[in-house]
């Protein structure tokens, strides 16, 4: 930037001109003496006067690192060296330090001689604040992309955001769908989630267990019946499929129904129809098919206790939910889930389980899945109190997982829990900012981070960083 007609001696157009500009500019003069300080400079420093020719730059800039550095960027411009993008920081007169970006180039004469410096001085403590700012909503995305929760299923493991994704995407169709899995994997959560992200979700989601009642009472159950159809028929029953009339129907356990009632169901799912048990009118339904089993069905079509052509019929869609022993990094964040539950309902003030405690529920195997270890959670809640889940406060099956540990795994358990109730101390003592937690413990936000993952700490979600 060069003003080779600029005169620092008299106000004028230029003079002017500089005002108007956001950035602060300051013109020096061989002797290092302030000569022009535009508008923006004045506010920038706090002065509301004009005190040019009295002050030497670095009088201006009172306390200022750009003076107090080694190498001082006055003395490098003097030189003959511009200073392009130089950070630096300078001291309001209300005590205030302001971060600064510091660009120089040379003043000179009609002739050609050197007359001074300008400096342009940028105020960078905004854009600093919206790098760091910046830097939390990443971090704070890093965390969500690693604590799902969806449609109160909660997971963080690989195979669990590849199902939330294909729910997202399958939830537009009508295509049924057959959720597979075993006991407690969540398979109505999942046919939920499918309904509530559809286009049927302001209608009706209508849940049927096919496998708690008996041939003839499930099928009074779903396609409803008339009065007198059979003994103790005494009124008019709407069906299951008629109250799910423009949303979702759910049949749980759709592999323990009988043949007779696959022929009934078949014709539904293909001609959206049905007859109620003892009427011979025909009943027309808008309905999404979502069903769940904890059977192979393809081996019961093989036996012939499946009929082949519905089980194609209700399986366009596949999805095969996972056990929790195939998704282990889940459990910490579930245990937090269930905590959080049943303090609410108890009410309790439990934070977290203890290392051992925690150590026990990541090696069980859990045939009963996600719902075994809710039940667990719960009986502990039950069995302990204070604000942490100890070892003890398991059932004995639980405690029985955690295997003999070697000299050096003693060791090194005994160095992971020690820094890992260091950093739930100190955590506990900010009120749970992270800001503060990192810079008491001497390292930065995401190390710290990094460390409670490794740790596999269990902390509240409801806290502010």
């Amino acid at each position: 930037m060069e003003f080779p007609k600029l005169s620092i001696s008299r106000p004028g157009d230029a003079e002017i001109i500089l005002d108007c500009i956001s950035d602060g500019v300051i013109t020096i003069d061989l002797n290092k003496r302030v000569t022009f300080l535009n508008g923006a400079m004045k506010q920038l420093l706090g002065f509301d006067q004009d005190l040019t020719g009295n002050l030497l730059a670095c009088d201006v800039l009172v306390q200022s690192n750009i003076c107090t550095t080694r190498e001082c960027v006055l003395e490098r411009a003097f030189c003959g060296e511009r200073v392009s993008n130089y950070e630096a920081s300078i001291k309001r007169r209300d005590g205030r330090l302001i971060p600064v970006s510091v660009n120089t180039d040379f003043l000179r004469d009609d002739q050609g001689r050197l007359i001074g410096l300008v400096e342009v001085i940028r105020d960078i403590s905004l854009s600093r604040e919206l790098t760091e700012k910046a830097a939390e909503v990443n971090e704070l995305k890093d965390r969500l992309g690693e604590q799902v929760r969806f449609e109160n299923i909660v997971g963080r493991s690989r195979p669990m955001k590849e199902i939330f994704s294909r729910v997202q995407a399958i939830s537009a169709s009508k295509a049924s769908v057959l959720i597979f899995g075993e006991s407690g994997t969540g398979k109505e959560l999942f046919a939920y989630a499918i309904h509530a992200n559809s286009p049927r979700k302001q209608g009706p989601f209508v849940v049927v267990n096919c496998a708690s009642l008996s041939d003839g009472v499930l099928e009074s159950e779903i396609f409803g019946h008339v009065k007198g159809a059979f003994t103790g028929a005494y009124y008019d029953k709407i069906g299951r499929f008629e109250l799910a009339n423009g949303g979702t129907i759910f049949l749980d356990e759709i592999g323990d129904i009988s043949l007779a009632t696959q022929v009934k169901l078949l014709r539904v799912i293909e001609r959206h129809e049905f007859e109620r048990v003892g009427s011979s009118k025909t009943m027309k339904v808008d309905i999404r098919l979502v069903a769940a089993t904890n059977r192979d069905l393809a081996q019961a079509v093989k036996q012939g206790l499946f009929r082949e052509d519905l089980y194609y019929r209700i399986r366009v869609i596949p999805i095969e939910l996972p056990p929790l022993r195939e998704r282990k990094e889940d459990i910490p964040l579930l245990i937090r889930y269930f905590i959080e539950k049943f303090n609410r309902e108890m009410p309790r003030q439990v934070s977290q389980p203890s290392p051992d405690a925690l150590e026990a529920l990541e090696a069980y195997t859990y045939p009963g899945n996600v719902r075994e270890l809710q039940n667990i959670i719960e009986h502990a809640f039950v069995c302990g109190e204070g604000q942490t889940i100890e070892l003890g406060h398991l059932p004995t099956e639980i405690q029985r997982t955690t295997p003999p540990k070697t000299g050096d795994e003693l060791k090194r358990k005994s160095l992971k829990r020690m820094e890992g109730e260091a950093i739930l101390h100190v955590l506990e003592r900010t009120g749970w900012k992270y800001k503060m937690a990192s810079e008491q413990l001497g390292i930065g936000r995401s190390t710290l981070w990094r460390k409670i993952k490794r740790l596999g700490l269990v902390l509240p979600t409801n806290v502010s960083k």
